[in-house]
């Protein structure tokens, strides 16, 4: 009997303790599923590179891909683009997509150059600018806005910065007066990196110091001066970065004032000029004078010459007119 028990009891604590297992297993599979169901849909969100970098001239591509919290969605939308600052920097490219359409009319490319690469019905906004210039070097940010049903938008907060590479190149190179008659030169270059600038001329050293030129956005310009030009001669200016080098010239030549002898010498010279041109126009006209008082005579008279047309015109006319007039010796 007492080992009937023991059997019985044994039976009880296997069935308890493979329902309590059953029970923990249900429990974690509903668990596990209430996880899974209750997971947070996917949020709003911009992946940007930090940096592009391209050389003035060609092109380049502003990758920007994002995420959006609803699972599909088909209706209108815009894709903006826009530099300098985000939210307030003017816009250099938009388009508009109409609801289901997988094209997105462009609405706006400042100066042409500007020209969406990705589809942003498959959350692709990259952009290609076309023949990189110096002023586009900046930073750029990348924007979506949906309409219809749905109103929202999101607009990446750091952006993609854009460095344009170049050669130097100089803008300008002048010699300048200053005060008490003296001069001084001047050389303007640009390029990315920044480039160094070096004079050179007669009885100068190279090594002059470049000086950031003033009122400019982004630094690709430089300025450097030689305050005193003791010499004249060829003055040349020379503009290096990592990407090349590249050189001008610019010419003094300063009118040096005559010699005490030969300034009284100079007006002096030209009075006598003066004299002599006078007394060579008195002295034709006298000859002139000479001439008309006593006229030069020929041993031969000229001989007549026959006007045949006149006299038988005036024979025709006047046929019983007085007869000529004879001069007697």
């Amino acid at each position: 009997m007492e080992g009937s028990f023991q059997l019985l009891a044994s039976l009880m604590c296997i069935i308890l303790m493979g329902s309590f297992v059953r029970t923990k297993r249900d429990t974690t599979r509903n668990l596990l599923n209430t996880e899974l169901h209750s997971a947070p849909a996917q949020r709003w969100s911009m992946k940007l590179p930090a940096e592009v970098s391209a050389a003035a001239g060609e092109a380049a591509v502003l990758p920007c891909t994002f995420t959006h919290p609803h699972r599909h969605y088909d209706g209108p939308l815009t894709a903006i683009w826009r530099a300098g600052e985000p939210y307030t920097g003017p816009q250099v490219f938009r388009c508009a997509a109409a609801r289901s359409s997988e094209l997105c009319q462009t609405a706006l490319s400042l100066h042409g150059r500007f020209r969406l690469l990705g589809n942003p019905r498959r959350n692709d906004l990259s952009l290609r600018v076309e023949r990189l210039a110096l002023a586009d070097d900046g930073r750029y940010f990348c924007r979506v806005e949906f309409a219809g049903d749905v109103h929202e938008r999101y607009e990446s907060r750091h952006g993609v910065r854009l460095r344009v590479t170049a050669a130097p190149r100089i803008v300008n190179i002048s010699v300048l007066p200053g005060p008490a008659h003296t001069f001084h030169a001047l050389c303007t270059a640009e390029g990315e990196p920044p480039p160094t600038l070096t004079w050179s001329g007669p009885a100068l050293g190279n090594g002059s110091a470049s000086v950031p030129s003033p009122g400019q956005d982004h630094g690709h310009q430089v300025t450097a001066e030689l305050p005193a030009l003791a010499h004249d001669g060829r003055y040349t200016c020379a503009a290096s970065n990592s990407l090349g080098r590249t050189e001008a010239s610019v010419y003094l030549f300063r009118f040096h004032g005559a010699s005490r002898a030969s300034a009284i010498a100079l007006p002096l010279g030209a009075l006598g000029l003066k004299v002599l041109l006078l007394l060579g126009v008195l002295a034709a006209r006298a000859a002139a004078c000479r001439r008309l008082e006593y006229p030069v005579t020929q041993d031969a008279s000229p001989r007549p010459q026959a006007q045949e047309s006149n006299y038988e015109n005036l024979g025709q006319m006047s046929p019983q007119g007085p007869p000529a007039a004879v001069c007697s010796p």
